[in-house]
């Protein structure tokens, strides 16, 4: 779909847009939108810096706010999108 470009409310939206900050942007959808990242164990403490060192090579399931901000681990991805789902948190995919 293509912006009409004598549309006033389009326009000031691009700027209303252009004009955020990083931090306003990264807090949009936070508390409400999440998504699930393959994580390997040996890897876990970029995400949960609280988390013990391991040198595993299991693989875990995070999931995260919209903002990157990790909510919890999981052995599996069905158990982090239950608890997504369980607190009503929208999911999107990343790509």
């Amino acid at each position: 779909m293509t912006r009409d470009p004598n549309d006033p409310a389009a326009i000031v939206r691009e700027q209303e847009i252009a004009a955020m900050s990083e931090e306003v942007l990264a807090s949009l959808g936070a508390g409400i939108v999440a998504y699930v990242r393959e994580v390997q164990a040996k890897d876990l403490a970029k995400y949960f810096p609280e988390a013990p060192p391991t040198q595993d090579t299991t693989v875990l399931w995070a999931l995260l706010n919209a903002d990157g901000t990790p909510i919890l681990v999981a052995d599996s991805r069905e158990a982090a999108l239950a608890n997504a789902f369980e607190h009503d948190l929208e999911m999107v995919s990343l790509h």
